[in-house]
C-alpha cells in the first residue's frame, strides 16, 4: 500500500502524500470533509495544498451530493497536449519570434479576441455542434445568464488562455519529439457560474451547521441541484471546447514558422477540476476532483510542473483506492504573496535559464521555487499512473 490513511469522521482519509508535509489548514480541511454526512470516500492527492473549502489537490466521492467547491472556481479546468513530427533539430535558433508569433493569436491574461472566433474559420478545429452549444447559456441559470454584453464576453473570451498559472508552451520529449501544452479552463463565465452556485448551497437550510459553510452541498432530486448540474456541465463543455480553439488557432501559428507541412497527433485533453457521475462496486457517486485528474486503466492524463520543470504525459493504472484519479501537477508549496515576498526577478532568470519565456514580476509568483518537486510527485503516486513521456519546456507563455 502506497498511501496513507488519516482516521476520519464519516470516512477514512487516504493519502498518496505524506502527512507531515501538508500544512495544518490543508489537514483540517480534509477531515472537515471526511465527517460530511453525504461522503462515500475521500482520497488525497500528492500535490495536495490549501484551497476555498476543500483542498487542491482532492478527489470526494459523495452519494446524492455535490459540493460546488470541491469542484473550485474554474469549473473544466484542465490540459491539452499534442505531439508534432516536428523534432528539436527542425527548431529555429531564436525561438523568441515563434512565441511572438503565437503571442499575437493567443489572448492571455483579462484578454479576449476582439472579434469572437469563428469555429468555421479555424483551420483543424474539429469540434461540431457549436450552434447548440451556445444555444444552452440561454438555459444557464437567469442570475448569472443576465445581460446580452456577459454572452458576448463569453463569447469572445472562447479561445483565450486566461491568467495565474494557466500557461501555453512549446516542449520537446526525451526524444526530441515537439509538442504544445496548454492549460486554461472555463474563464470568466465558469467563475461566476461556480461563484453563484457555492453562495446559493450555503444558505440551504441543511448546510448551516456544517463545519465549513464553504462545503455547502446541493442535494439530489432537488432543483438546486438540477440548476448546478446543468450550469456546471455546460461550463465543463465550454472549458473542453476553449482548449480546442486554443490548440488549433496556436498550431496554426506554429505551423507558419516552418516551410513544410507539419503533422500532428491526436491531442491529449483531461479537465482537473470538475464532476463525474461514476459507480465504484454498486454504489453510484458522485466524485469532484479538484485538482486532480481522472486516471482509468489505459486513459492518457498531464501533469504538468511550473515553468522550468517540465510535464508528464502519463497511463492510468485505474486504481480504485483513489477512485481512478491521479494529481493535476506538481501543487504549489507556497502562497503567490509569498512567492512574491521571497523571490526576486534574478531568481526568476535563473530558475527559467534556457526556456523563452517572461521573466519579469508580472510572472514572479509563477516561478518555479514557489512548487513542490514534480519528480518527487509523480514517484508518489506509481500505483495510479505510469509516466509515458517527459516533456521540458522550450516556450513558455503565462497568462
Amino acid at each position: 500500500m502506497s498511501f496513507h490513511v488519516l482516521p476520519g469522521g464519516t470516512v477514512p482519509i487516504r493519502m498518496w502524500a505524506d502527512p507531515a508535509e501538508v500544512e495544518e489548514q490543508a489537514l483540517a480541511q480534509l477531515k472537515n470533509v471526511a465527517g460530511l454526512p453525504w461522503i462515500h470516500g475521500l482520497a488525497v492527492m500528492p500535490d495536495v495544498h490549501y484551497g476555498k473549502g476543500a483542498t487542491v489537490g482532492s478527489v470526494i466521492a459523495m452519494r446524492d451530493a455535490v459540493s460546488p467547491a470541491a469542484v473550485g472556481v474554474d469549473i473544466g479546468c484542465g490540459m491539452t497536449a499534442m505531439r508534432s513530427d516536428l523534432t528539436l533539430e527542425d527548431l529555429p535558433g531564436d525561438l523568441g519570434r515563434l512565441r511572438s508569433r503565437v503571442e499575437r493569436v493567443l489572448p492571455v491574461g483579462r484578454g479576449s479576441h476582439r472579434t469572437p472566433v469563428d469555429p468555421s474559420g479555424v483551420q483543424g478545429l474539429r469540434e461540431r455542434g457549436w450552434y447548440e452549444f451556445w444555444k444552452g447559456f440561454e438555459e444557464l441559470h437567469p442570475a448569472v445568464r443576465g445581460r446580452s454584453e456577459k454572452f458576448g464576453k463569453a463569447r469572445s473570451q472562447m479561445g483565450s488562455l486566461g491568467s495565474g498559472n494557466h500557461f501555453w508552451e512549446l516542449c520537446a520529449d526525451t526524444s526530441g519529439s515537439v509538442w504544445v501544452v496548454l492549460h486554461s479552463g472555463s474563464r470568466g463565465i465558469g467563475n461566476e457560474l461556480a461563484q453563484h452556485h457555492i453562495e446559493a448551497a450555503g444558505r440551504l437550510p441543511h448546510n448551516q451547521d456544517l463545519p465549513d459553510r464553504d462545503l455547502a452541498v446541493f442535494l439530489a432530486g432537488t432543483e438546486e441541484m438540477d440548476a448546478y448540474r446543468r450550469d456546471l456541465y455546460w461550463a465543463q463543455e465550454y472549458a473542453r471546447r476553449n482548449r480546442a480553439v486554443m490548440l488549433a488557432i496556436t498550431v496554426n501559428a506554429v505551423n507558419e514558422c516552418f516551410p513544410r507541412r507539419v503533422k500532428w497527433d491526436e491531442p491529449i485533453s483531461c479537465h482537473h477540476n470538475y464532476v463525474a457521475e461514476e459507480t465504484y462496486g454498486d454504489v453510484d457517486v458522485i466524485v469532484t476532483r479538484k485538482g486532480a485528474i481522472r486516471a482509468g486503466r489505459g486513459e492518457l492524463g498531464i501533469i504538468p510542473g511550473s515553468m522550468a520543470t517540465g510535464t508528464y504525459i502519463v497511463r492510468g493504472l485505474g486504481n480504485p483506492e483513489s477512485f481512478h484519479s491521479a494529481s493535476h501537477g506538481a501543487g504549489r508549496r507556497m502562497s503567490r504573496n509569498q512567492a512574491r515576498k521571497r523571490f526576486t526577478v534574478r531568481d526568476l532568470e535563473e530558475q527559467t535559464r534556457g526556456v523563452e519565456c517572461r521573466k519579469d514580476s508580472g510572472v514572479l509568483d509563477e516561478i518555479p521555487g514557489a512548487y513542490k518537486d514534480l519528480d518527487s510527485v509523480i514517484e508518489a503516486q506509481s500505483d495510479l499512473v505510469e509516466v509515458v513521456a517527459h516533456l521540458r519546456q522550450l516556450v513558455c507563455i503565462k497568462g
